[in-house]
């Protein structure tokens, strides 16, 4: 029988946090209340990956996470504080920044086809002459070779019997039979069964699959059965021998089959438990014939996040991003429907032409204009893929909005749609990889940078133009997920997240306070500003948000954030004079700005706390497998990657827990102060009761509110337990308080998780019941 969680805890294992480390916080996960680790991946990345995305071997346990001796320390000692163990693996590609490094890789640029891995790789072998494209010179060959910085040794080794080619750091093996070349080395490199490429020739000119438009990870075939076989006998061999529990696939809509691939899966792993990291659209269902136990959790992020949102203070927020837009000289707002077409046809035109341009080399016959027509297609889908036969409403919707846009390609769109449709074809098995492709780039690596108005809805998986969610359609989305998939995970901050949860909780108050933000923006960028208004608001939200932050994490922030945006700089070629400015914000956040920063935060920061109290309770109350991710039982103010992955003190974090503990054993209770002793206490409490009473959790209703203030409650009933939460704390704190509010109950006595408070059975007064936290736990006495 599966096994599943009733709460993970996300670790991430890194050389400076192994699984050593992770195995000596186990009893603090169990004493948290935890009911599984969650482990970031594990197999041997390149040599100094600090995430592990990029694996090299998946034959091995990589050496510098613990290696397989500190793997099963790990299993033991999870096992020993009762905890199951879920591992996060990546399918879709393999990393091959250092090809040495990478076993498959080096092989086959040695020998080309001839190599037992080449058919690993998702090379195209209808141009090149069916060499690999290596996009990794600063300039045109010619120009490289008369620099003379391409050097040969043609000194035997173990893995490069004839020598290698080097340059600068790049070292590659040399074909069999070549190194005799050496003396001509256009002709040596010709040899070859790699082709040394222009990096820029990545975007146009690429010949095999990678993962969104990163040349550094390649990706493999795992749909063929010796491909699938060797890259997860190790990953089979953890679950059969007990020393993980269960899986979370990253990516599956990189893969040719998905479905397909969860099906061998759970076939090697006897249907372990298991996750996947699919990004829903608004509307849009997981499908039900998948081999899997749910998403990663993004949908739930969405609902919590939205229903604590003020809808009506998005619209003055928009306001405000027009005259910022004004100000700027800057043209007006595209709706966030034409901003993701235009984004994403950004993308489809530049960062990966490559994929397209397969797609127009996989067509059974020549089609005019196809590279054009395919790209608005693409550019239009209105989800991530389609899984045909399921989904052609889907590719349908996207032909016929480019055929309405682009009247100029209608014969183009109207010879290539029976062939997206046609799944014997080559084309329609890679377009839908592509569609996912250009929408992760297009929307959440770029639109989520240029639609400014409030952070916490340009989060992964959410949809901007809806913000918020009404009370009654966040209990509906609650009750849909406990019919349908009721062992999914849910997530608020995941190594992947924008922004932390507490920094989306204080920024969901700006749509309370909107004309206060303005004028706090203004004065704010009087002082330091980009000279481009939007971005401004991202940045200097970004310094709200995560205050206290750093000058130095501000300034890597606002460069990631400028780059992705890419309308003023870029990654590929990034604008000096125009970036002096995003520096200069992030100077002036913490220094000529701060009086202005701290003043406002002060303002902000106890509606910013009820928030975040609120969404971490609803979180892990509501229907669904809860993930904390390392270190959010405290407040945790983060930004987008690396700066989630910052070290977690877990000494301080089992020091806070045991006091706090003691405390409660005196009656005494943490304030709601900077120490996050508060938030620690929502979800030890919140996660114990639900790992040791989970016959309270099997069910959902909205529990009934009524009321003056009755818009300013959530309230869930799980089947014995109720979880209240309060939204929209400005406009409460506005009106009063809760006045006659009451939370409707059978006459049946409850006690206060939080608190250890008793009520007697009855309406109770939301004024009693939330006079110490903004959220309850009731647990009802039978």
């Amino acid at each position: 029988m599966t096994q599943r969680p009733l709460s993970t805890y996300r670790l991430q294992i890194r050389a400076g946090f192994t699984l050593d480390d992770a195995a000596a916080v186990t009893d603090y996960l169990a004493d948290l209340g935890s009911s599984w680790a969650y482990l970031s991946p594990l197999l041997a990345a390149v040599p100094g990956s600090d995430h592990g995305y990029d694996v090299v071997d998946h034959s091995r346990v990589d050496d510098a996470r613990g290696g397989p001796e500190g793997l099963e320390r790990f299993a033991a000692a999870a096992r020993a504080a009762g905890l199951g163990i879920l591992v996060d693996i990546v399918p879709n590609h393999v990393g091959v920044a250092i090809p040495r490094a990478n076993l498959w890789w080096w092989d086959l640029l040695r020998l080309g086809r001839a190599s037992r891995h080449a058919v690993a790789f998702d090379v195209d072998r209808r141009v090149a002459d069916g060499k690999v494209r290596l996009p990794i010179l600063g300039a045109s060959l010619e120009k490289v070779l008369a620099a003379g910085e391409i050097v040969v040794d043609t000194t035997p080794a173990e893995d490069a019997p004839d020598g290698t080619l080097s340059y600068f750091d790049h070292v590659l093996p040399l074909a069999p039979g070549t190194g005799e070349l050496s003396a001509d080395l256009p002709a040596l490199i010709e040899a070859q069964h790699y082709e040394l490429r222009f990096w820029e020739d990545q975007n146009t000119d690429l010949d095999y699959r990678r993962f969104f438009a990163v040349s550094e990870l390649a990706g493999i075939r795992v749909e063929l059965p010796d491909v699938f076989d060797e890259s997860h006998r190790e990953i089979a061999r953890w679950i059969t021998e007990g020393l993980a529990d269960g899986l979370r696939v990253d990516h599956p809509d990189g893969l040719a089959d998905p479905g397909a691939y969860l099906e061998h899966l759970a076939d090697a792993t006897g249907a372990a438990y298991t996750v996947v990291e699919k990004i829903l659209e608004p509307g849009e269902q997981l499908p039900s014939w998948w081999r899997t136990d749910g998403t990663t959790g993004y949908d739930a992020l969405g609902e919590v996040d939205r229903v604590l949102i003020d809808g009506a203070g998005v619209e003055a927020l928009d306001e405000l991003d027009a005259r910022l837009r004004a100000e700027t000289s800057l043209p007006a707002a595209e709706s966030w429907h034409d901003l993701i077409l235009t984004t994403k046809r950004m993308v489809a035109d530049e960062l990966l032409q490559s994929e397209v341009r397969r797609l127009v080399r996989a067509l059974p016959f020549g089609v005019v204009d196809a590279e054009d027509a395919l790209t608005e297609i693409i550019a239009s889908f209105p989800v991530y893929r389609a899984y045909l036969p399921a989904g052609r409403e889907h590719v349908q919707q996207a032909i016929d909005d480019a055929a309405r846009r682009r009247p100029d390609l209608a014969e183009a769109i109207a010879e290539l749609t029976p062939l997206l449709f046609d799944t014997s074809l080559e084309v329609a098995e890679r377009f839908p990889q592509v569609t996912g492709a250009v929408m992760a780039k297009g929307v959440e690596d770029t639109a989520f940078y240029r639609f400014t108005r409030l952070g916490t809805l340009t989060e992964v998986g959410g949809d901007p133009s809806i913000a918020s969610l009404p009370v009654d359609a966040f209990h509906a989305a609650q009750q849909a997920r406990l019919a349908s998939w009721p062992h999914a995970l849910t997530a608020l901050s995941t190594h992947d997240t924008k922004r932390s949860e507490d920094v989306r909780a204080r920024l969901s108050v700006l749509a309370e306070v909107p004309d206060r933000w303005a004028e706090v923006l203004t004065e704010l960028r009087g002082i330091a500003s980009t000279g481009h208004g939007p971005l401004d608001a991202l940045l200097w939200q970004a310094a709200v948000g995560a205050w206290p932050i750093s000058s130095e994490r501000l300034t890597a922030y606002g460069l990631k954030a400028a780059r992705e945006a890419a309308e003023s700089t870029g990654w590929q070629h990034p604008d000096a004079d125009f970036e002096k400015g995003v520096i200069a914000i992030a100077e002036a956040a913490d220094g000529s700005a701060r009086d202005v920063i701290e003043r406002f935060v002060g303002e902000i920061i106890a509606p910013g706390r009820v928030n975040s109290l609120s969404a971490k309770l609803l979180q892990l109350t509501a229907p669904g497998v809860p993930d904390v991710y390392q270190g959010t039982e405290l407040w945790d103010h983060s930004l987008v990657d690396p700066d989630n992955r910052r070290p977690v003190d877990f000494a301080a974090r089992r020091d806070m827990l045991r006091r706090l503990d003691e405390d409660a054993e005196r009656g005494v209770l943490p304030p709601i102060d900077d120490s996050g002793l508060a938030k620690l206490l929502v979800t030890s409490r919140a996660l114990r009761l639900r790992r040791d009473n989970v016959d309270l959790f099997e069910g959902y209703r909205p529990a009934g509110v009524a009321g003056e203030a009755s818009a300013h409650a959530i309230a869930m009933d799980r089947g014995g337990v109720i979880a209240v939460a309060t939204r929209l704390p400005v406009a409460l704190a506005r009106r009063g308080g809760w006045g006659d509010t009451v939370l409707m109950h059978r006459d049946l006595p409850v006690r206060d998780a939080l608190t250890g408070r008793r009520f007697e059975g009855g309406p109770l007064r939301m004024a009693d019941l939330l006079d110490t936290y903004p959220v309850a736990l009731l647990v009802e006495d039978r």
